[in-house]
């Protein structure tokens, strides 16, 4: 049985990774100082898997504490998660994004080199494409960002590729995701914000419960269907799978791969919003809001390297993503 690291395991996207590794019978570990997240969160995880997964409770930024995840355990690969990642908090925040995002993964790196561990998926990000001049975007497209929160997954990926270069032994996935939202079908982990929502989907989901009084929509002017901007939408449960499936790739000794993980079709604000509006059955008020710093008209991906070479397809639309992500939110209406 093969033992992952998983670091931000206790957050949106890492949990349900979790949750699918356990699934394929591996052993897993999670690294999580918490600054996003809860405790209860691994109270679900074996709630959902019968298995309790070892946790850490760690700051990966302090890298003398997270080496004793290293020294107590014979690690066979890293999923990274771990990082600050609203891009409207990076425009006001950037050195703190780029102190944290940078140092945590550098940290990661040089622990993996002392202590043999060649095996690393990094959670990276459409932004890194910028303001792409056509959709859908496929791998080859040239690399531009538009905020700070993009530029440290860029400057991450550049790391990398880097070390790859003069690493041969050294096997690297930077998973590109396009907006993962949804939540398990159980209904006892989804996306599960502290504060005020950096998303789209909780905050529809916090307006639809009663929490919030409306839906700000920023901007109804972009190039776009319907003037609200169009983002490429992948359930959280397929973009896990995906994980599990490029650490296949992985151990097969595959040195630097990169993968576009969404579902290869574009859906705008307006859109979305009408799609949760009917799976939880009533209307939700919305307004439309200026503009945000950083953000694009359209992004969506080609998938197609994915699927060629993982076997990756995403499974579930638009409606089961809005179905799940009520069905969580119902089911907490204050959060885990």
């Amino acid at each position: 049985m093969k033992t992952i690291l998983v670091t931000g395991g206790m957050g949106y996207i890492g949990s349900h990774t979790v949750v699918e590794l356990i699934n394929k019978k591996y052993n897993v570990i999670i690294v999580d100082n918490l600054s996003n997240s809860k405790i209860k969160v691994l109270d679900r995880i074996e709630m959902i898997t019968k298995i309790r997964p070892k946790f850490y409770k760690i700051d990966c930024v302090k890298k003398r504490s997270f080496e004793k995840v290293f020294k107590e355990n014979k690690i066979d690969a890293v999923i990274h998660f771990a990082g600050l990642k609203a891009v409207g908090e990076s425009v006001e925040k950037p050195l703190m994004y780029y102190n944290n995002n940078i140092i945590s993964t550098l940290n990661l790196i040089e622990l993996m080199k002392k202590y043999n561990v060649n095996n690393l998926v990094f959670s990276s990000s459409a932004t890194v494409y910028g303001n792409p001049k056509s959709v859908p975007i496929d791998e080859t497209f040239e690399l531009h960002v538009t905020n700070p929160y993009g530029r440290t997954k860029l400057m991450i990926e550049d790391i990398l590729r880097d070390y790859c270069n003069i690493n041969k032994e050294f096997n690297c996935a930077l998973l590109r995701y396009f907006n993962p939202i949804g939540a398990h079908k159980s209904g006892l982990i989804g996306e599960n914000p502290k504060g005020i929502p950096n998303n789209l989907m909780p905050y529809i989901a916090q307006v639809a419960i009663g929490k919030r009084e409306f839906l700000g929509v920023f901007g109804n002017d972009y190039n776009t269907v319907d003037g609200t901007g169009v983002r490429d939408y992948i359930h959280v449960v397929d973009l896990a799978i995906g994980h599990v499936l490029t650490l296949d790739k992985l151990f097969n000794n595959s040195g630097l791969v990169t993968y576009n993980l969404g579902t290869g079709k574009g859906t705008s604000v307006l859109e979305l919003h009408k799609a949760f509006e009917k799976a939880c059955g009533f209307s939700i008020p919305y307004k439309i809001l200026p503009r945000r710093k950083g953000d694009i008209d359209s992004c969506y991906a080609n998938c197609d390297k994915a699927y060629k070479e993982l076997g990756f397809k995403a499974q579930y639309d638009i409606y089961d993503m809005c179905l799940d992500s009520w069905n969580f939110q119902k089911n907490n209406p204050n959060g885990i």
